[in-house]
């Protein structure tokens, strides 16, 4: 039997954002790459389903979704923003992917469930961005949130807990949770920077914890505000299932932001979050991969995270 489940897909390494985006199929290569080295840990990899518009739609209305698909190229690339942020762009591979990296949770969700399994979403495009109808930040579904709903309709979770540790703020997270006192959602990223949400005095309805530090916070520093500002309000709220939204753009050598995390800080962010996964959760805890775009950084942080999550 595994210790832990990867869950990925080959369709999510056929999007593609074009020459020099960020946002590109070499992140998930080097994540699998050294997820694979990881000798301590019987990781078995398993291929994601697509997700069905049915369970999507616990989020997104179908009529949005379509609408993404629509405008899906036969080559090239287009863009579903208006400028300055023109930069979520669709593909003649998008369906698949989108629809294999939101059925990723779904998979998890089932294993989790019934097998009580560690699990991490090695997906891409990643989610945490992805409004109840509006795509931005390169996410399209936001598959966090489908699969929160989703072990809440099927399973009749009732409290579940998502925390995010993406640089960027998850503006699609909190906008779909914002007025839900049965979902907590906790963020620490850098303030100000894109989405531009993410404030303190954003707090929902008691459910919403922010985190904002500033440019140049170490990664001790990062550490102990996590653990003020989100991780003990999150204990009080005592989930029965923790989500994380994985990005790996707090590190320092990473270029779209301007914190510096180091890769063993994720052992530690990643394990305090476990202990409370432990507390309140049965240990039942699944991970998805959000941002962070140097290579580097990329796989040295993924085995620190998977190391703590055990």
């Amino acid at each position: 039997m595994s210790d832990f489940i990867v869950y990925t897909h080959e369709a999510c390494l056929k999007k593609d954002n074009g020459t020099g985006h960020p946002e590109r199929k070499e992140r998930l290569e080097t994540i699998l790459s050294s997820i694979k080295q990881i000798k301590v840990l019987n990781i078995e990899i398993k291929s994601a389903p697509q997700a069905t518009l049915d369970v999507i739609d616990y989020v997104h209305p179908k009529k949005y979704v379509e609408e993404i698909f629509s405008k899906i190229p036969k080559e090239g690339l287009i863009g579903v923003e208006q400028e300055p942020y023109a930069d979520t762009l669709l593909c003649p591979h998008s369906k698949e992917a989108i629809l294999r990296a939101c059925g990723s949770g779904i998979a998890a969700a089932d294993d989790l469930i019934k097998f009580n399994k560690k699990i991490f979403c090695a997906v891409r495009p990643p989610g945490h961005h992805a409004e109840t109808v509006r795509a931005n930040g390169f996410c399209f579904i936001n598959n966090i949130a489908v699969t929160a709903r989703y072990l809440q309709k099927k399973y009749s979770v009732g409290k579940i807990a998502i925390i995010d540790f993406d640089v960027h703020h998850g503006n699609g997270t909190q906008e779909i949770f914002y007025k839900d006192p049965s979902v907590a959602y906790g963020s620490i990223h850098e303030f100000p920077l894109f989405p531009g949400t993410g404030a303190e005095n954003e707090t929902g309805v008691g459910n919403i914890f922010n985190a904002p530090v500033k440019a140049g916070t170490n990664g001790r520093d990062f550490i102990n505000i996590l653990n003020q500002k989100v991780l003990n309000k999150i204990d009080k709220f005592k989930p029965e299932i923790i989500l994380i939204s994985a990005g790996f753009d707090a590190h320092t050598r990473d270029p779209l932001a301007h914190i510096n995390v180091e890769s063993e800080d994720y052992y530690e962010m990643t394990k305090n979050i476990a202990d409370l996964a432990n507390i309140h959760c049965k240990r039942k805890m699944i991970s998805f991969l959000e941002g962070g775009y140097d290579l580097t950084a990329l796989s040295e942080s993924i085995k620190e995270h998977i190391n703590g999550i055990q």
